[in-house]
């Protein structure tokens, strides 16, 4: 590294410091006095706890400048590590720019990942390794692991490859190698998990290769055996600057500690309030503990919002203030007052998106006292993917242009299109495209060979791919496993046709049959990977849009028109996206739909993880509503349908925390939520009643819910004691013990009641849940 050969950069960028010194330094008299003061202490260990908006990455670059600029550091001795390769481009930017001219010669400023890969190829040696090696992608991890399973006997449908990936993964987040893995994980991946991660690194090291993980844990592996390469890079990486240290995993954690504990110059930036990768590995106690690793840190609190405006900081402040152990800050700007958080209640997730829509539309003509908002300022910013379909499917109706960041539209998603193409093969025997994509998916064991020889007969006998596959069949071509795979897809598909348009089972129940009975739903129940759960509640979202259709081919042919529907590339659109995904965006308006508890916060964090879960939820609300510039709307409603079945939501606990005098509530008497902003409960009342009877939800799970709860949390002004009670009885139309008929299956008797469904004991069928609608009274039956 001292002959390193970029040094004509080095000079360039000395040239250019020394003239930058001669006229001053404009850099610093841009910052506010605690950006100012981060950027001046430059020696010794330094925590920039930047809050939302308040100009962090201003601060980063000016910081590396001043240290070029005093000549504390050569470009190559400062160790400047990002997050994203976006991130790391966007600095390296701003440096060239404040030392004006390009600078190439940091080639220390990367991402983890990009950085480490350097450092194992010089020292590959050390850990068994050729400086070659390859960097195996997911999929390639995912195809070793399987060989390796296969090997060991072990059953990969019940315990599949990507499973074990996601928990070797997660042991390398942590530092965790074969040989130091703590006794408290030998039940993993049934209790062979510890064997499967010795063998995999093992074989690894056969092929020459490492998988991403292993860039990091590779590196740290070296600098804590070997305290010769260690001192080596804690003289040549005199400063080192984090950005994001909120989002470090432990591997990262450790690799930052081992270079800094020498010379302790680092300086981390970060936020403890935007910590909201823990399902990734995240660790937010690195952030928090900080000052205890390094004693005598300078804290510099980065607290004046460039941003939002003071009403929207207040209620982020309102909202983040129930997390404990933070490290605390509180931001505040000169921006005028503006406009107040808005907050409105929906009867449902439908009507939610039709006023967002109308909302939209109203804001760029200049709403209320407003400037007029474009589009492309507008942000929808849902907490699961599934919610977009109903702002998609509304927005293509109303031609209001949009586009999904982060990931492709609803309809355009893998899950969704695979699940399209079964109904469209059942509905279209004839849809060739369609049962190529669904043939194989789940596996069925037809490989390339057996779909080509499906296409040779179909195409010799005239006939469509389905038919050809049933001749394949028949005539033996395709035999074993994939042969009697197929047969079962054949006769699923035969069946499923026949129900078309058969009054016992409603088109709803029919799509969902075919994702149960095909194995697609299953397949993603097994599936052991973060995004699975994502795609099966996307599932369950495209069968309630069946809901609005009187058909399948109905739908069909909605979905086909609209995503045809295609707008220009070159006109502005509306972005939605998750609230992960919206992390370090801003735009002018935002809009948070489906503050509900069990969906805000997610049920499955409240669940998997307590109250760090919850906090950790809370940070995303936090995230969430610091987006906003100008105008920020939440929303929630009280009802979302699934399956066919109302369930009832109560507002989520944040709407709580949300401090009174910062919010306008918008939710209008009569509808369900008017108690925002009524006299009390009792003029919605009726309007509830209503409402409820006209939806048919007696007797549901979630309305007894609702009523079990509501003495709990009624709905009121955010911030105020809740203390009215819903008294309202459910009554259903039928009763346990009751004696009825149901056209396919017979006579039976109703031995559970849940919801709109009804569990029945058939004298000839069995036990089995059908839909209130379809049964009779035995008694109204003519014989």
């Amino acid at each position: 590294m001292s002959s390193y050969d970029e040094s004509d950069a080095f000079e360039g960028a000395s040239l250019a410091a020394r003239a930058m010194a001669a006229r001053g330094a404009p850099y610093l008299d841009e910052l506010n006095p605690a950006q100012r003061a981060a950027v001046e202490a430059l020696d010794g260990p330094v925590l920039m706890l930047a809050g939302a908006g308040t100009g962090k990455t201003k601060a980063l670059t000016a910081r590396i400048v001043h240290l070029l600029n005093t000549g504390r550091a050569r470009p190559n001795e400062i160790l400047s590590v990002t997050f994203t390769n976006k991130a790391a481009r966007e600095m390296k930017d701003r440096v060239g720019r404040l030392l004006g001219q390009s600078i190439e010669g940091m080639p220390w400023l990367g991402t983890f990942h990009s950085i480490c890969v350097k450092l194992l190829r010089r020292h590959a040696e050390l850990v068994g390794l050729k400086s070659n090696f390859t960097i195996l992608d997911t999929d390639d991890q995912v195809r070793l692991m399987k060989q390796l399973i296969q090997a060991a006997g072990i059953d990969d449908k019940r315990w599949p490859a990507r499973m074990l990936a996601g928990i070797i993964d997660n042991w390398k987040n942590r530092a965790w190698t074969p040989a130091n893995l703590p006794a408290s994980e030998a039940g993993a991946y049934d209790g062979k998990g510890p064997q499967l991660y010795a063998l995999y690194q093992a074989r690894l090291k056969e092929l020459n290769a490492v998988d991403f993980g292993d860039l990091l844990l590779h590196v740290v592996t070296i600098f804590q055996t070997h305290d010769d390469v260690l001192q080596q890079y804690q003289r040549w990486f005199r400063y080192i600057l984090v950005d994001e240290y909120q989002d470090t995993n432990v591997a990262q954690y450790l690799w930052l500690r081992l270079l800094a504990g020498a010379h302790k110059n680092i300086c981390c930036v970060g936020d403890d309030d935007q910590s909201i990768y823990g399902w990734r590995g995240a660790e937010v106690g690195n952030i928090l503990r900080f000052e205890k690793d390094f004693p005598g840190a300078h804290v510099v609190r980065l607290e004046q919002n460039y941003r939002s405006t003071p009403h929207i900081l207040a209620a982020a402040s309102g909202v983040i203030a129930g997390n404990k152990g933070r490290l605390g800050k509180e931001l505040w700007t000169e921006a005028e007052e503006g406009e107040k958080v808005r907050l409105i209640g929906h009867w449902d997730g439908e009507e939610e998106a039709r006023w967002i829509g109308e909302e939209i539309e109203a804001m760029q003509g200049g709403t209320r006292g407003m400037r007029p908002i474009r589009r492309d300022e507008v942000a929808i910013l849902v907490r699961a993917s599934h919610q977009m379909r109903a702002f998609e499917d509304r927005f293509l109706t109303i031609g209001l242009p949009y586009r999904v960041i982060g990931g492709p539209r609803f309809y355009e998603r893998m899950e969704i299109r695979d699940a399209m193409a079964y109904f469209r093969v059942v509905t279209s025997p004839s849809d060739d495209l369609a049962f190529e994509r669904i043939v194989n998916t789940p596996k069925r064991g037809l490989g390339d060979k057996a779909q080509q020889t499906i296409q040779r007969i179909a195409r010799a006998n005239g006939v469509p791919l389905v038919q050809g596959a049933a001749l394949a069949v028949e005539q033996g071509e395709i035999k074993g496993k994939g042969g009697t795979e197929l047969a079962r897809l054949l006769d699923g598909l035969t069946r499923w046709g026949r129900l078309i348009g058969d009054a016992s089972v409603s088109h709803v129940e029919l799509a969902e049959m075919i994702l149960d009975e095909s194995g697609y739903t299953g397949m993603w129940q097994n599936d052991k990977t973060p995004e699975a759960p994502g795609r099966l509640e996307n599932l369950k979202e495209l069968v309630k849009a069946l809901e609005q259709f009187e058909n399948l081919q109905g739908f069909l042919e909605h979905v086909s028109l609209i995503m045809d529907n295609e707008s220009d590339d070159t006109e502005e659109k509306v972005s939605i996206m998750t609230l992960h995904a919206a992390k370090g965006l801003e735009f002018p308006a935002v809009f948070l739909p489906g503050w509900e508890d069990g969906l805000f916060p997610s049920q499955r964090s409240m669940d998997e993880s307590g109250q760090v879960g919850v906090e950790e939820e809370r940070r995303l609300a936090y995230v969430g509503i610091t987006r906003a510039e100008e105008v920020c709307t939440i929303s929630f409603a009280g009802n979302r349908r699934v399956f066919g079945q109302w369930q009832s939501a109560l507002p989520s606990r944040f709407i709580d925390e949300l401090p009174e005098a910062h919010v306008e509530v918008l939710t209008p008497p009569g509808l369900y939520g008017g108690g925002y902003g009524a006299a009390g409960m009792g003029g919605v009342q009726s309007s509830i009643d209503a409402r409820v009877a006209e939806a048919n939800v007696y007797n549901s799970p979630g309305w007894k819910r609702l009523q079990a709860r509501a003495g709990q949390r009624p709905v009121a002004q955010p911030g105020e004691a809740r203390n009215t009670v819903i008294d309202m009885k459910a009554v259903s139309s039928h009763s346990v013990g009751e004696r009825v008929f149901h056209q396919k299956f017979g006579y039976g008797a109703i031995i559970g009641i849940e919801g709109d469904k009804l569990e029945i004991d058939f004298e000839k069928a069995g036990t089995k849940k059908v839909v209130a609608r379809f049964i009779s009274a035995a008694d109204d039956i003519p014989f």
